[in-house]
C-alpha cells in the first residue's frame, strides 16, 4: 500500500514598494506559494528465517533454577553458580563465639508468577561449595562448572515448590515485597551446615576479618561461593531476583531482675548481587514439533533455541525515498510493526517481554560491549499482547545512514541484514520532579529467563517510510 497527503502550509507574501518622481509612483507585488507533500510508503517486504542458538552471555540480575518437559517445547533444565557480595559487618559482643551460630540458610526470593510451569510439584536441589572463584568474562550459559565444585559432595538439598499455600497467614504474610498484597512472594529456603556459618562467623572474629569482609575481592578467594542445581523432578523453572544468605546468633543475657533471657540475631551477610559473578546454566532439547516449524517459519525460543535473521528491504526504502522526495525534503521517520503467532505449549508461554532488532555484524559486540540501543543499527521493542507485535518506531537515523551510504555508492543489501533476539531490560527510576518520576534503561543484556518462545508473521509485518517534500509555486 503506498499513499500521501498533501498538507498546504502557507501563502508566503512579499510587496515591493517603490516611489520614484513626485507625484508618480508603481507598486510591484508578487505572491509566492509552497507546499509541504508528507509521504507515507508502505510498499515494502521484509524476509528472514530462523537461527539456531546453541548457548547465550550469562550475565544476568537474575537466577534461574528448576526443570521442565512441555508439550510443544521440550526440555530445559536450569541451575546456577555465583559468588556473594559480603556484608562488612556482623554483630559481635556480649561474648559471643563461633559457638553461639544456631544456624544458617540460605533464601532464595521470586516475585510470585515469576515461573513457568506447577508452582505446586516438589522439586529438588542440591547446593554446592565452590572451590575457586568464577572467570569474571567469558561465561555463557553452556560454560563447563564441573572443574569449579566436587560433585560427591553437597553441603545441602532440599525440596521445594513455589507456593505459600498450607503456612499460616502470619509466615504467608510475610511473602511480600511490600505492604500490598499484590506484590507478594515467594521464597525458597535451604538450610546450609551450621559449620558452615560457624567458619564465617570465626573468620570475621580473626584479626583479618574485618578487612576480608570489607573487600569483595579477597573474600571471592576465600569462599568463591555456591553452585545450586536441581536434584530431581521437573514441571517448573523459576526466575529468583534475590538470594541471601543469612546468620542465625543466640546469646543469653541477665536481666535487672536476675532472670536470664535469651536474645537472637539474624544477620543478612552475603547477598547476590550486579556486582558478583553469577552463572546461569541452560540445558534443552526442544520438541520435533518446535524444530520443524523453525525449519519453515521464522522463530524466536529463549533463553536459548534460536534467533530470527531478516532482512530489511534498504535499497527499496532508499530508491522509494528517492524517486519521491524531491530537492527538497526531510525523513520524517521509519517504523517497523512485526504481528507475532503464539505458539500452542503446554505450558502457556509467551513471546518474550522485550526484543532486540540488531544489525547482524554488530550483533555480538552489542552484547559483549555492554551497549544500549542508539536507534541507527539497534533498537529494542516491548510485546504488546493487545495488539500481538513488536513495534520498532524510531529507525530514522536507520535511513539517514542508509541514504548517505547510497550516496557514496557503499551502501549493501548486508546494511539491512537484522537479528531479533529476546533481551533483559534492566531500568532504574529516575525522579522528574516533586511528583513525578520516569523509568530509563540502563543496560540490556541477553534473555536469561524462564522460556519464551513466538512465531514472526514477517509477511504480515508493515513498514512505514514518512518523509515531506517541500514544491515551490
Amino acid at each position: 500500500m503506498k499513499y500521501s497527503r498533501i498538507l498546504p502550509l502557507a501563502a508566503i507574501s512579499a510587496l515591493a514598494f517603490y516611489a520614484c518622481e513626485e507625484g508618480t509612483s508603481s507598486i510591484g507585488s508578487s505572491i509566492v506559494s509552497d507546499e509541504i507533500e508528507i509521504v507515507i510508503d508502505s510498499a515494502f517486504t521484509v524476509t528472514g528465517s530462523s537461527v539456531p542458538v546453541s548457548s547465550v552471555v550469562s550475565r544476568s540480575e537474575y537466577q534461574i533454577l528448576g526443570n521442565i518437559d512441555a508439550k510443544g517445547y521440550g526440555t530445559l533444565s536450569a541451575d546456577f553458580a555465583s559468588g556473594f557480595m559480603p556484608a562488612n559487618k556482623l554483630t559481635t559482643g556480649y561474648g559471643m563465639t563461633a559457638a553461639n551460630v544456631d544456624s544458617i540458610r540460605l533464601a532464595m526470593v521470586m516475585r510470585k508468577g515469576q515461573m513457568i510451569g506447577d508452582s505446586v510439584m516438589p522439586l529438588g536441589l542440591e547446593v554446592y561449595r565452590l572451590n575457586k572463584p568464577l572467570p569474571s568474562s567469558g561465561l555463557t550459559s553452556d560454560s563447563p562448572i564441573n572443574t569449579y565444585y566436587d560433585a560427591s559432595s553437597p553441603i545441602a538439598s532440599a525440596i521445594y515448590n513455589a507456593t505459600v499455600a498450607g503456612l499460616p497467614d502470619s509466615i504467608a504474610a510475610d511473602y511480600t515485597y511490600s505492604s500490598s498484597s499484590t506484590d507478594e512472594a515467594r521464597v525458597v529456603y535451604v538450610k546450609l551446615p551450621r559449620e558452615l556459618g560457624q567458619d564465617f562467623y570465626r573468620k570475621y572474629l580473626s584479626t583479618e576479618g574485618p578487612a576480608l569482609f570489607n573487600d569483595p575481592t579477597a573474600f571471592t578467594n576465600w569462599f568463591p561461593g555456591l553452585y545450586i542445581k536441581n536434584s530431581y523432578g521437573s514441571g517448573r523453572i523459576m526466575r529468583f531476583e534475590n538470594s541471601a544468605i543469612y546468620l542465625y546468633l543466640s546469646y543469653k543475657q541477665t536481666l535487672s531482675s536476675g532472670r536470664d533471657s535469651t536474645i537472637k540475631v539474624i544477620d543478612t551477610f552475603l547477598a547476590i548481587t550486579p556486582e558478583v559473578v553469577l552463572n546461569n546454566r541452560f540445558a534443552q532439547q526442544l520438541s520435533p514439533s518446535v524444530v520443524s516449524l523453525a525449519q519453515q517459519k521464522p522463530i524466536v525460543v529463549g533463553p536459548i533455541g534460536y534467533d530470527t535473521q531478516i532482512q530489511l528491504p534498504i535499497k527499496q526504502i532508499v530508491e522509494s525515498y528517492r524517486s519521491q522526495a524531491g530537492n527538497n525534503n526531510v525523513v520524517n521517520n521509519l517504523t517497523l510493526h512485526i504481528p507475532v503467532s503464539e505458539i500452542a505449549n503446554e505450558y502457556g508461554i509467551d513471546p518474550p517481554a522485550n526484543i532486540l532488532l540488531v544489525k547482524k555484524d554488530k550483533h555480538n559486540e552489542f552484547f559483549e560491549n555492554n551497549n544500549l540501543t542508539d536507534n541507527a543499527t539497534s533498537f529494542y521493542a516491548t510485546y504488546s499482547p493487545t495488539t500481538k507485535m513488536y513495534s520498532f518506531t524510531n529507525m530514522r537515523q536507520f535511513v539517514i545512514d542508509a541514504i548517505n551510504k547510497d550516496k557514496e555508492g557503499t551502501l549493501t543489501d548486508a546494511d539491512g541484514e537484522y537479528i531479533l533476539t529476546p533481551i533483559n531490560l534492566v531500568t532504574e527510576t529516575v525522579s522528574n520532579g516533586y511528583y513525578s518520576t520516569s523509568e530509563i534503561v540502563i543496560a540490556i543484556t541477553p534473555y536469561v529467563d524462564t522460556p519464551a518462545m513466538a512465531q514472526f508473521d514477517l509477511d504480515k509485518s508493515h513498514v512505514f517510510l514518512t518523509f515531506s517534500k517541500q514544491t515551490m509555486r
